[in-house]
């Protein structure tokens, strides 16, 4: 059984940093995809950071230099590390990994960590 946990979440003030991190257990399945999105109250849910099963990274512009999205294959591990916090990325963020079941491919989300960027 696919399980997805997500750590590093917490409170920091405006331009201080914070590394998320999304482990997958239960599972030897090849990773297609990576992907962290966020969701602030009131709002929809957005893709903040994503990275192919080849390496290659795409962002919001709203991250854009200040996030870095990144991996270990071996530990079965993305982390999301994220730099010069704002105020307006306090959401719910949440990690999917697109998984390769050879005949499928299926998504599985972590239960999200809360991310508060506060004085």
């Amino acid at each position: 059984q696919v399980h997805l946990v997500e750590s590093g979440g917490g409170l920091v003030q405006p331009g201080g940093s914070l590394r998320l991190s999304c482990v997958a257990s239960g599972n030897t399945l090849p990773i297609l995809g990576s992907y962290w999105y966020r969701q602030a109250p009131g709002k929809e849910r957005e893709l903040v950071a994503g990275m192919s099963g080849a390496g290659r990274t795409s962002y919001a512009d709203s991250v854009k230099g200040r996030f870095a999205i990144s991996r270990d294959s071996g530990k079965r591990t993305v982390y999301l590390q994220m730099n010069s916090l704002k105020a307006e990325d306090t959401a719910v963020y949440s990690c999917k990994m697109t998984l390769d079941h050879e005949v499928y491919y299926e998504d599985y989300w972590g239960q999200g960590t809360q991310v508060t960027v506060s004085s």
